[in-house]
């Protein structure tokens, strides 16, 4: 009797055998992939969300409400008039004004001269070239504490102590550094051929950086701006030390000296309101130019 043979089955290299339920493959790589990201992402979200959900909430609660003992009876109780008093606040509404000339000021004149800066470091061929984008590098480290007192005597040598222009002059020296960083790494992301049939075309230094590399450095320079706007925003010590008129005052400076009482007894919910007036600039304008501030920092992996 012969013996009967079940033909075997062949798999052709290079190709995958089908897979059995339970089996891990792809798909199960990529749905597990897909779970941690959400998971990931949801994390990430009450981390930044709920702290600003709560400074919400607490600016719409009387002052006895904040400082009390949370209560589920008076948790919800909510009002506006914490707001009312913040707008009745005519040097606060002041300080805000005065903020917003200095954080702008700052993030344009940082833009500028960090573009310029940059271009230069990477574009030009000089004799210690490296040695000085180090000791930009360097000055990253420095704490702005640490030359604290030597600008506020140059400055007031320049007569400039007190004034809106020298606190935007400040802020330019303390972000600069970062700004040219930022910038020398996106122009270095150029490609050299780009600018050398611009070159063949006629077109000047000027004009290429205007017409030519501008939408190219776009996300560089709205790095730039951006930081330098938010650290001018929420900047106290340096307006504290320059400052003296009151009518010069900035908004965090402002935000302290918000006081009611006759043994100057602090008024939370006017501070938690003007917390969140201090905070809305700052959140529409990071979410307004989000993509680019992600690609300006990745410009940083370039090597040049």
């Amino acid at each position: 009797m012969a013996a009967t043979t079940t033909p075997a089955r062949t798999v052709r290299r290079g190709t995958r055998a089908p897979a059995t339920p339970g089996s891990s493959g792809p798909e199960r790589d990529t749905h597990v992939k897909r779970v941690l990201y959400v998971v990931g992402g949801a994390g990430a979200l009450l981390v930044f969300a709920v702290p600003l959900a709560f400074a919400l909430v607490r600016s719409v609660q009387p002052g006895d409400v904040i400082v009390s003992a949370p209560h589920a009876s008076t948790f919800f109780h909510w009002t506006w008039e914490n707001f009312s008093g913040l707008g009745a606040q005519g040097p606060l509404r002041r300080s805000i004004i005065n903020s917003l000339v200095v954080s702008l000021s700052t993030a344009a004149l940082t833009t500028v001269l960090a573009t310029l800066a940059g271009y230069g470091f990477a574009k030009f061929r000089f004799h210690g070239r490296g040695l000085l984008f180090g000791l930009i590098l360097l000055t990253m480290m420095v704490p702005f504490q640490a030359i604290l007192t030597p600008l506020y005597l140059q400055l007031n040598t320049m007569g400039l102590t007190d004034s809106l222009l020298g606190l935007v002059l400040f802020y330019t020296t303390v972000n600069l550094p970062f700004g040219v960083f930022v910038m020398r790494n996106a122009f270095a992301a150029v490609p050299t051929e780009l600018e050398d049939s611009a070159h063949v075309d006629g077109c000047g230094t000027l004009r290429l950086l205007v017409s030519v590399l501008r939408p190219l450095i776009v996300p560089g320079a709205a790095t730039a701006a951006l930081y330098a706007f938010l650290a001018s925003w929420t900047e106290f010590l340096g307006a504290l030390t320059f400052l003296t008129d009151q009518d010069l005052y900035t908004l965090p400076i402002s935000l302290v000296n918000l006081q009611e009482g006759t043994y100057g007894e602090v008024n939370f919910g006017l501070l938690a309101a003007g917390a969140v007036v201090a905070m809305i600039p700052c959140v529409l304008l990071y979410v307004a130019l989000q993509r680019f501030y992600v690609a300006g920092l990745a410009s940083g992996s370039v090597k040049g």
